[in-house]
């Protein structure tokens, strides 16, 4: 899947409402910190395609999810899952890191279902 683009008006829908831990990538255009993170969001959203969401939310274009959530540095990256409180790291963090920090690695990735199966 996709990462998936979310705004103020959707945040509520597709992340807090989902019922599929979702990792959320609090990004600007202008922070170069940003683009290193970028890859290791696509490389997450493919590997946990179906298992977990992966979205982003420019917090210049969003200001009150910056808010809301009280981002003060970027990157930041939020893991959202069901009935739990929301994790969070600031800065970038290769995508094992980020695995381990939020528990994905304990997941099934992607297609390894079917491997198993």
């Amino acid at each position: 899947m996709a990462i998936i683009e979310v705004t103020d008006a959707t945040f509520e829908e597709k992340v807090l409402k989902s019922d599929k831990p979702v990792v959320v990538d609090f990004w600007a255009e202008w922070c170069g910190p940003c683009k290193m993170v970028a890859p290791e969001m696509e490389k997450l959203a493919a590997k946990y395609d179906g298992i977990v969401d992966v979205a982003k939310v420019d917090v210049d274009a969003n200001p009150g999810l910056r808010q809301a959530y009280q981002i003060m540095s970027i990157p930041t990256i939020a893991y959202f899952k069901p009935g739990d409180q929301p994790k969070g790291v600031v800065g970038f963090q290769p995508m094992e890191q980020l695995e381990k920090k939020f528990g994905l690695d304990e997941l099934p990735a992607a297609g390894a279902e079917a491997a198993t199966a």
